[in-house]
């Protein structure tokens, strides 16, 4: 592979003090475990994640009562009470999700006399192109380096901590964790953590090395461990829990995840520091090496170590080009960083998480946030990043057959707008605006194809996309009904989280054939005809009844306002600035409204997205970015960019949600 030439400081999230809040710590991962480094000179703490930590176990994703509550609902919405149809249709819902947990927190303790530190030489720093944190500052003529990093090949979290004057480094060392725990020390001097409630199981250990003949290390009673005056330091953090898959329970696992992680360390012993990472950055720059992006002719940045922050702050006026290549790098270090194969799918927050209850339980959400997660996969060249979006459709595929059957009397699988680690396929429990959402598993399967028409991997679509595309399809093909108008039809119908105004002046969200439903739809299908053109299987009968099916589907309309409708008619809509813009799925991520093939479309999709304005959450903000781009309008899609660009602040974070974090 062709080494790329980064300059120095590009590519670097860069801070000239210690961590305040959780949102200030810099992230490292391996995909399955993360970590927060925090950098404090008397105190460094690293939160520490395992992908695996959920609460519950597996469940019944059926209701046997749904059916009873679609035929109501379905008769509600024909006759055009909408409003009694969204009350009805909570008979639809289900339970809410599992919680995604943490693992603890590694600490280390230095001297009081540390706070001497002279804090114009402090610098914290996270270098994309190593995916390595470095802490730096100075104590007198003594500087001091940290460096950590989270090993894919090794599977630990590596930390190094050294001093330029022999002897001049001491510290003490623990595990903790706001889950029920023991700590516990073996001969070995590791420092052993293991979980003591009920639920996944798990385990962390921590290993230590230090300056040969330089330094002592001394043990107490509370299971902590001190050094004194060595010239440098190497700790090593192993961790596994007993989760064995999403149809296993807990309670039935059979793995040890304390043996697990001192067989893993007792590996490592052959490998120095030096060599553990070399082993991280060749298999980390193998993935990120491949794309590099240059938007300016000469770097604005100097010999000055200016924090991140500062960059922000200053980007509505300076518009450096270089910010925007950093947030844009920055973006597939963290794909890589908390997907690889094997591991969970990327959650809510990735895989870093600093709470036991985290907001909206940290759960994959299948009505965009899961799949935006991805969608840099392809176009930024991690395909293998996606590897564990497919084993979760794989996983929701099986429960989903189940919801499909009984819920709705469908063949086929069904996935709702919210899911877990236990694969979870039911409705979420709540109101319909969101619970009541039947096109996650249709929206997650459009990755399939997209997989396929950028690898063009036959083997992948014939063994892993094509079957859970056949699965998905024939849930669709049975829940789509015959309208009074001749076409297809899908009721109830939703357009996530977005009410309108019925007709009779209520308030509702349950009718019938929601722009974003057809638009998946219409993917969907096409995808799976595509797949079969491919494979041979053209004259198989789902896909004739499929190609039979596309002409019926409801098209895309334009409202009076020269808008694309959201729902089946031009109801009012009480938020025409809302975050989602659900109704221009066929523009970004789908294809069905091209400049090309449907002008007129995406001169509505336009003035879709004018009335929609610019305010909005991170998510939404990129979201429309994107939609602007692929009607060709740069000038549009890079307000949105710019949009982005200010600054969280930590204090007052809710009045921050269309801004970066520091």
């Amino acid at each position: 592979m062709e080494a790329v030439l980064v300059e120095e400081g590009k590519m670097k999230v860069r801070f000239s003090e210690e961590a305040k809040h959780w949102t200030d710590a810099l992230p490292i991962g391996n995909g399955r475990l993360g970590g927060m480094v925090w950098g404090g000179v008397l105190s460094e703490t690293i939160n520490l994640n395992d992908d695996t930590l959920w609460t519950g176990s597996p469940g019944n994703y059926t209701n046997p009562d749904a059916l009873k509550a679609l035929t109501e609902v379905r008769k509600l919405v024909n006759d055009g009470k909408y409003a009694e149809a969204t009350t009805s249709a909570v008979k639809l819902s289900g339970e809410g999700s599992s919680a995604y947990q943490l693992l603890g927190d590694i600490n280390l303790n230095f001297h009081k006399s540390d706070a001497k530190y002279n804090q114009t030489t402090y610098r914290r720093e996270l270098d994309l192109d190593t995916a390595t944190v470095k802490v730096m500052y100075s104590i007198g003529e003594v500087e001091f380096t940290r460096q950590h990093f989270a090993s894919h090949p090794d599977q630990v979290i590596v930390s190094k901590i050294s001093g330029n004057k022999s002897g001049s480094l001491s510290f003490t060392m623990f595990l903790d964790s706001k889950i029920p725990h023991r700590t516990s020390l073996n001969a070995q001097n590791q420092i052993i953590m293991e979980r003591t409630d009920d639920g996944i199981k798990f385990s962390a250990v921590l290993d230590l090395r230090i300056s040969d003949g330089i330094g002592t290390i001394s043990v107490f009673e509370d299971n902590k461990i001190k050094v004194d005056g060595c010239d440098w330091a190497v700790i090593l953090l192993a961790a596994s829990s007993s989760f064995e898959g999403p149809f296993t329970k807990p309670s039935d696992s059979k793995k040890n995840p304390t043996t697990d992680c001192l067989n893993k360390l007792e590996s490592l012993k052959r490998y120095s520091y030096e060599q553990l990472y070399s082993r991280h950055l060749h298999d980390y720059q193998n993935l990120f090496h491949r794309v590099s992006i240059n938007l300016s002719k000469g770097s604005k940045l100097t010999d000055d170590y200016v924090a991140t922050s500062e960059r922000i702050k200053s980007f509505k006026t300076d518009e450096d080009p270089s910010l925007i290549e950093l947030l844009f790098q920055y973006g597939r270090y963290l794909l890589i960083s908390c997907s690889r194969p094997g591991t969970q799918p990327a959650n809510l927050q990735g895989i870093w998480n600093d709470k036991v209850t985290p907001p909206w339980d940290g759960a994959p959400h299948l009505n965009i946030n899961l799949q935006m997660n991805y969608w840099h996969a392809l176009a930024c060249n991690l395909h293998e990043c996606q590897e564990p979006l497919f084993d979760f459709i794989n996983h929701l595929s099986v429960n989903g057959s189940k919801t499909a059957k009984v819920n709705y009397e469908a063949n086929g699988w069904v996935a709702h707008q919210v899911s877990d680690i236990w694969a979870k396929t039911s409705p979420d429990r709540g109101e319909a605006v969101w619970a009541l959402w039947p096109m996650g598993g249709a929206w997650l399967c459009t990755h399939l194809w997209e997989h396929y028409t950028y690898t063009l991997n036959k083997e992948f679509l014939a063994t892993k996309a094509y079957p859970l595309l056949e699965g998905c399809v024939m849930f669709l093909l049975d829940w789509l009904i015959e309208g009074k108008d001749g076409y297809l039809q899908t009721n109830p119908s939703t357009s996530p989280e977005h009410m309108f105004t019925a007709p009779d002046g209520q308030p509702a969200s349950v009718s019938y054939s929601t722009t974003m439903d057809m638009s998946i739809i219409k993917e969907v299908f096409s995808a799976i005809v595509s797949a079969a053109q491919v494979l041979g299987k053209s004259e198989d009968n789902l896909i004739k009844k499929v190609v039979e099916s596309q002409s019926k589907l409801h098209p895309t309309q334009i409202a009076a306002d020269g808008s694309i409708l959201e729902w089946a008619q031009d109801f009012v809509d009480p938020d025409v600035h809302h975050r989602h813009i659900s109704h221009l799925f066929g523009l970004f991520p789908g294809h069905t409204i091209t400049l090309e093939e449907t002008p007129d479309l995406c001169k509505a999709a336009e003035n879709t997205l004018i009335k929609r304005g610019v305010e909005g959450p991170g998510w939404s903000t990129t979201w429309k970015a994107a939609s602007w781009a692929r009607l060709h309008n740069s000038e549009h899609a890079y307000q949105m960019v710019k949009h982005l660009f200010d600054l969280v602040d930590p204090e007052n974070e809710s009045n921050y949600e269309d801004s970066v974090q520091p």
